[in-house]
Parts: structure tokens; C-alpha cells; sequence
């Protein structure tokens, strides 16, 4: 493809790329809003759930039909979805229909950021895509830096619902573009598509976080239902990979895993993705129902974290298209996630706004550093026709350890929050427990019991952060375990070629 019909495959699927983008930060820091209008804070870890499960599940089949039937047409199909899951969220009268809702719109939401980075391994030579996938993490470093400040505003101003109903222009904005712009050669071929798999994905998974979202707080780790729950999660998941092994076409490609790359960088993905998403959504909490800011206020708290974000995703793509060198980023990002979520353990009510703010741009700054450059050396090491799997199953096991996150965290939140009050002798105070799930009835109370409340969130909040930090550090284990496997063309390699063998490369690109 000439450099133009490049730059307009990209524009397509950046604009939904950013769709997607805008829709995660938005909802961050408006999430208890939302939740103490329809649910409470209680159900806050579903909401997010069941966004992160449904797009978990469906991006190994969004990567694998695009494989077989055309990145363009999927791309298509996937933000139609995500846009009618929009709308649903945004016309939601209670919270069992926002989650279905949220569902709806993660379905379409998993196959955006795949897609995005198997076309640009579609069109963009290997020594080049670090620098292009940078540019994937520039999107969502303006998503990150717009998202925020746009939910606060617009929860502020006209209410949570257009969170979700503004992505009805911008979808089909974003249709418009990649109907025009993204038109990828695509090889047709027999087809084989692994519906079982990708109904053991869901299968498999749903238990678990059940598991990690009842178990905590409403039933005990230990209770026959919750043990169930696990057992039955883990048939599955036998089953799944049983299988997958014997499926023509996988959703989940098993011999993949033989790769060490692959392997390792997929268990990092799940590791790294459980503490990445604390921030995002605890963070916001923290700054709301602890420091009492209002939505637009906590937005612009959560500023800087994303301007981390940005700033090291960029820099780690466009480091690894110079020098080809990956294992690094993994390894730093690891170790600074660790280096914040240690602090952030011992975080109380009288703990200053200024320092919370300033542990997040550390802790955006190692997020950035920690998933992107692992994408791009695993589409280094796959055969081209594994490229969409690879990458989606990468991105699966990202989305799987965030929604497992997610889940866990949020009950031990829950659980700790209940402990708390109990401790203080505020539940005996005629407090009810369940209404403490709102931000406004928080700010609300009498000074008093406000007080106790507002402390007994940041001490929770503090042991959600705590238990994080274990995730952190065997995600620095697995990344010292990764080889360093350069790009097949590098900055360097390319130097040293000879004329005829640069000349016999271009002609294969």
C-alpha cells in the first residue's frame, strides 16, 4: 500500500478507536454519579464489569473473524454494536439495565482497539509499527485527557445519560469515516468459525468473576455457592482449552502458546491489566467520596494520571521503532506500578489531594509502559495469519485481568467498607449502610457521622490499593522472565543490509 492509502486505513480505525476510548475515561469518573442515581455504590464494580466481560470475551472472536472475513466489514458491524449499547445505557431506568446495557455495548467495544492494531500489522512494515502504535496510544492519550473532563462536565451540567447517547454521533461519525477510508485487500477463503469457543470464553470466565464479586462481600470465600461458582469456572475453562485444541479455527490459539513470547507476554497482559485498571476506577472514587470533590473537579484530577499515560505509550512506541528493543518498557512499567501502589496502600481521609494526584502521574506513566510494547513484540514473533488472533488474544488477556480486577477489588471494597463502619460503631448509629452508596447522601450527613464515613471509604480504599501491589510485583517477575526479541527490521539491521538485499525487502513489502 502507498503511504496514503495507509494514512487513511489508519484514520479509519483511529476514529473508532477513539470512540472506544472516550467511552472508557468518560464513564470513569462519572461512575458514582451514575451508580448512586440507579444502584449505589455497591454495584459500581458491575457496572464496569460487565462492560470489560462482554468485550474480554468477544475480542478473540472479533480478532479471529477479521482474520477470515476482512478487518473492514467486522470494524463495521462492531461499531454498529457499540453504538446501539450506547444508546441503551443512555435510556437505562434502573440498574440492572444499565449493566445489560453495558454488556451490549462491551460486545461491540472488544473488537475497537484489536482491530485497530491488526490493521496497522496489515499495513505498516515491522520496523515501523512501534512508531504507528504509538500513535494508537496518542488517541488515547487525548481520550484520556478529554474523557475525564468531559464526563465531569457533562454530569455537572445536563446529567449522566449523555455519557452514553453523545456516542451516537460520534459512531456514526466514526462509521462515515471507516466506510471511506479503510478498504484492506482481504483474501477470501473457507471459513470455519469456532462458535463452541467462543461460548466456552464466556462460559468460563462469567463463574469466576461471579465468584470474585459475591464471594467477598455477600457470602464468604468459602460458602458452597461460592465454591461452586469456582469449581465451575474451572471445568470450563479445562473444556475451553480441550476444545480449542481440536477446533479448526480457534478463537483462542492454543499452539500460540508454545511461542514464549507469546505465552509470557499473554500472562503479563492478565497480571498487568488487574492493576492497571485500580487506577481508572478507584482513583476517581477516592477524589469523590472521600475528598468530596464533584464529578468535573475529580476529572480534572485524574488529569494528570492520563497525561502520563499518554506521554510514556508514545515515547515507549517510538523508542522501539529506533532500537527494536521492547522488554524494557514491561519491566520499568512494572516495577513504577509497584512503586505507586505501595504509597497509595496507606492513603487515608487527611491524606493531601496534591500527593494522591501525583502518585497517579507515576502510576500513569508505568501504565503506559507496561501493555503497548507487549502487543507489538508478539505481532513480531506470529505468522501473518495469526496476526488478528494474537493480538486479540493478547488483548483478551488484558480485559480478562481487568474485569477479574474489577470484580475482586470491588469486593474487597465492599467488605472492608462494611468492616469498617462495624468497627467505628457507625452501623448502630442509624446509618444505613446501603444508602452510603451515594455520593450525595455522603455529603449529606452530619458532620460527624460524615466524617466516620469518609474514613472508613479511605481506608477501604487504601487496602484495595495494598492488595494491588502483588499483582504489580509478579507482573516485574514475568516481564524479567520475557527474551528480548527484536522486530525482523530494525533502525540498525536496516543500516546494515546490503543494496540488493534493501532492494529485495522493499520489493516483498
Amino acid at each position: 500500500m502507498s503511504q496514503r492509502q495507509i494514512n487513511r486505513a489508519i484514520i479509519g480505525v483511529m476514529t473508532g478507536l477513539l470512540l472506544s476510548a472516550l467511552d472508557q475515561t468518560v464513564v470513569s469518573t462519572a461512575l458514582p454519579s451514575i451508580v448512586s442515581d440507579v444502584g449505589g455504590l455497591e454495584n459500581l464494580a458491575w457496572v464496569i464489569t460487565a462492560y470489560l466481560l462482554t468485550s474480554m470475551a468477544s475480542t478473540p472472536v472479533w480478532g479471529k473473524v477479521s482474520d477470515q472475513f476482512g478487518r473492514r466489514s467486522v470494524f463495521i458491524v462492531a461499531t454498529s454494536v457499540f453504538i446501539v449499547g450506547s444508546a441503551l445505557c443512555g435510556i437505562a431506568q434502573e440498574i440492572t439495565q444499565l449493566i445489560a446495557a453495558r454488556a451490549v455495548q462491551g460486545l461491540g467495544a472488544g473488537a475497537l482497539y484489536a482491530l485497530a492494531l491488526a490493521v496497522i500489522a496489515d499495513v505498516v512494515p515491522v520496523r515501523d509499527r512501534g512508531r504507528y502504535q504509538g500513535m494508537v496510544a496518542g488517541v488515547f492519550g487525548i481520550a484520556t485527557l478529554a474523557g475525564p473532563l468531559v464526563g465531569g462536565g457533562l454530569v455537572d451540567a445536563i446529567g449522566w445519560r449523555w455519557i452514553f447517547l453523545i456516542n451516537v454521533p460520534l459512531g456514526l461519525l466514526s462509521l462515515l469515516v471507516t466506510v471511506s477510508a479503510l478498504n484492506i485487500p482481504t483474501e477470501r477463503r473457507s471459513h470455519s468459525v469456532d462458535y463452541l469457543g467462543a461460548t466456552l470464553v464466556i462460559a468460563a470466565t462469567t463463574p469466576l468473576l461471579l465468584y470474585l464479586s459475591w464471594a467477598g462481600s455477600e457470602r464468604g470465600w468459602t460458602d458452597p455457592l461460592s465454591l461452586g461458582l469456582l469449581a465451575a469456572s474451572l471445568v470450563l475453562s479445562v473444556a475451553l482449552v480441550l476444545v480449542e485444541r481440536r477446533a479448526a479455527e480457534p478463537v483462542m490459539p492454543i499452539p500460540l502458546f508454545r511461542l514464549r513470547l507469546f505465552a509470557l507476554g499473554s500472562v503479563y497482559s492478565l497480571v498487568a491489566g488487574m492493576a492497571l485498571f485500580t487506577g481508572i476506577v478507584f482513583l476517581p472514587v477516592f477524589f469523590q467520596a472521600v475528598k468530596g470533590m464533584s464529578a468535573f473537579t475529580a476529572g480534572l484530577a485524574m488529569v494528570p494520571t492520563m497525561v502520563g499515560v499518554g506521554f510514556a505509550s508514545i515515547y515507549a512506541g517510538n523508542r522501539m521503532s529506533a532500537t527494536g528493543r521492547f522488554r524494557i518498557f514491561p519491566i520499568l512499567g512494572a516495577a513504577l506500578l509497584g512503586l505507586t501502589l505501595l504509597p497509595l496502600g496507606f492513603i487515608s481521609a487527611d491524606t493531601p489531594s496534591w500527593l494522591v494526584i501525583l502518585l497517579g502521574v507515576v502510576f500513569g506513566i508505568g501504565a503506559g509502559f507496561s501493555l503497548q510494547p507487549v502487543i507489538t513484540a508478539v505481532q513480531g514473533v506470529v505468522p501473518q495469519t495469526d496476526i488478528g488472533a494474537a493480538t486479540a488474544a493478547v488483548s483478551f488477556f488484558q480485559r480478562l485481568g481487568s474485569a477479574i480486577g474489577v470484580a475482586l477489588l470491588g469486593a474487597i471494597l465492599n467488605s472492608r467498607f462494611s468492616d469498617l463502619l462495624s468497627e467505628k460503631g457507625a452501623t448502630g448509629s442509624g446509618l444505613d449502610e446501603k444508602s452510603l452508596g451515594s455520593i450525595d447522601a455522603i455529603r449529606d450527613l452530619p458532620t460527624a457521622q460524615r466524617d466516620v464515613v469518609v474514613g472508613a471509604y479511605g481506608e477501604a480504599l487504601a487496602a484495595v490499593f495494598l492488595t494491588v501491589v502483588v499483582f504489580a510485583v509478579i507482573a516485574l517477575v514475568l516481564g524479567l522472565l520475557m527474551p528480548e526479541t527484536s522486530p525482523p527490521e530494525t533502525a540498525e539491521e536496516s543500516a546494515e543490509e546490503s543494496p540488493d538485499d534493501k532492494e529485495k525487502v522493499s520489493e516483498e513489502e
